[in-house]
């Protein structure tokens, strides 16, 4: 397969404006000086060198957040909807600045780019709309004796460890609640993509959030800037996105200062096709379930669970679409897949690859590195691949479809909970009543029933077993930032 390599002239161009960190509501550099390169991944050239934060740099982002934290909670919640609503404005106005820059520094598609600039703005109107709803109740004691006062309060300065792979999104899901409920932060956005959560930082500032409210610091040294504040009881949440060993790691140094978390960790979403599912919708829902942002995401499909009756037919037109589409740099406008984020990542797509074709699987597309810059992964077609095999045991991040196939809806859904994690899964079927056993048996946090797309800020997100605790969007999405308080009142007289 070729990879696309002739520049196209583009409206939307990259402007990487900040690229120190953002403490206090002011630019600064690491205090050591330091400094790290952010690459293209289609190219692999620098796009800005940004400043390297130290565990001195992180302490005084956690100095900031907890000094702001006292009136951030008492700022009436009015006032924070009105903040949260100006940044939705502002962002979905510079829909193309942003769409650009998390093209040049991740590498999707300019196309996907603006969808995720959209999803990721509703979160800020979302929870400015929740921020004025925060509630609580008051009743009489079932004894007549008190009244019971139920309040929230915000939980305090908090934590966000954000991955490279949806830079903007994964930043306004976090700090959207947290500004709703009255919680300063801090962000460590990933070392591959952060211009994006600073951009986005500035424009938080333009909004109206006040100084220290919201603190970025870019690192290469992740471990060691994020274990102090841990171990500060300052800090008192926790939100991580990412890998579910990270995860763990970070439970256990948050057990230390019973540190309120939340964990959105691995997936290895099944991809269920029964034998009266409607065979062009689960097509079009196998595209973006798998090749969204080149199949790296963790409610990407990573095992396709297919009736024996049409996996042929299944498999003959996956291979075709698959085999159709075009490699190449996110900002042409002929580009269908985008690079993977770096060299690490693509060889350890190729690696399961490798092992699944040498257990026997069969290559129906793709499955080679193409030649050129940049770290680019044809779209690939796995048939027959065998029960064993570490590509359906592990989280593939690529755009890999391995595909198996079922007799009965049982088999079907053991193997589809046959993992340790359980975030997201996708099911096409007619049958309403086998929709209800799914709904009830399969083990996941999310379920995407005749539809490839299940992502929404409306919606909690989040899994079940390793995939995670806790949720992100939906009504539930604030309640991680407030902490419940009873008062008991006794009667007077």
């Amino acid at each position: 397969m070729t990879i696309q390599t002739a520049p196209i002239p583009s409206t939307e161009t990259l402007s990487p404006k900040h690229t120190d960190l953002f403490i206090d509501g002011r630019w600064r550099t690491a205090r050591s000086g330091a400094v790290f390169d952010v690459r293209d991944p289609a190219t692999g050239l620098t796009l800005a060198t940004v400043s390297d934060a130290g565990p001195e740099d992180g302490a005084a982002a956690l100095d900031c957040a907890a000094a702001a934290q006292h009136d951030w909670a008492r700022t009436p919640a009015r006032i924070r909807a009105e903040i949260l609503r100006r940044a939705y404005d502002l962002l979905i106005e510079r829909t193309g600045e942003f769409a650009a820059l998390i093209t040049a520094e991740m590498g999707k598609p300019l196309a996907e780019s603006r969808g995720e600039v959209a999803y990721g703005a509703e979160f800020l109107r979302w929870f400015s709309e929740e921020a004025v709803r925060i509630g609580g109740s008051y009743t009489h004691a079932p004894d007549g004796r008190s009244r019971l006062l139920v309040t929230k309060r915000a939980v305090g300065p908090s934590l966000f460890i954000t991955p490279w792979n949806f830079p903007l999104a994964m930043a306004t899901r976090k700090i959207a609640p947290a500004l709703a409920a009255g919680c300063t932060s801090i962000l460590k956005p990933a070392a591959q993509t952060p211009l994006t959560s600073l951009a986005f930082a500035a424009l938080l500032a333009e909004a109206g959030v006040p100084g220290g409210v919201v603190n970025v610091i870019p690192t290469t040294s992740a471990g060691a800037v994020t274990a102090p504040l841990i171990r500060d009881r300052r800090l008192r949440k926790l939100s991580f996105t990412g890998s579910t060993g990270v995860g763990k790691r970070l439970l256990a140094q948050a057990a230390d200062g019973v540190l309120r978390v939340s964990m959105e960790l691995g997936g290895n979403a099944p991809f269920l096709v029964f034998d009266d599912a409607d065979l062009a919708a689960a097509l079009d829902g196998a595209m973006v379930a798998k090749l969204r942002n080149m199949g790296q995401a963790c409610t990407a499909a990573n095992r396709f669970i297919v009736h024996e009756s049409v996996v042929g037919e299944f498999t003959e037109q996956l291979t075709a679409r698959f085999g159709s589409l075009r490699l190449g740099p996110g900002d042409r406008d002929d580009t269908d897949i985008g690079p993977l984020i770096d060299e690490a990542a693509r060889t350890g797509v190729d690696a399961l690859v490798r092992s699944a074709v040498g257990a026997g699987a069969r290559l129906c597309t793709g499955g080679a590195i193409p030649d050129g810059p940049g770290h680019f992964y044809p779209p690939t077609v796995l048939a027959d691949v065998p029960a064993d095999a570490p590509i359906l045991r592990e989280e593939i991040f690529g755009p890999v479809a391995p595909i198996v196939t079922f007799t009965t809806e049982s088999e079907a859904i053991a193997l589809a909970n046959a993992t340790d994690v359980g975030l997201a899964g996708y099911a096409y079927t007619r049958d309403w009543a086998r929709i209800v056993r799914l709904t009830e048996e399969m083990e996941v946090g999310m379920l995407g029933v005749n539809q490839g797309l299940i992502s929404n800020p409306a919606a909690p997100f989040g899994g079940v077993k390793e995939s995670g605790l806790g949720r992100e969007g939906g009504a539930e999405g604030i309640e991680e930032f407030l902490d419940t308080v009873y008062v008991g009142i006794a009667d007077p007289r």
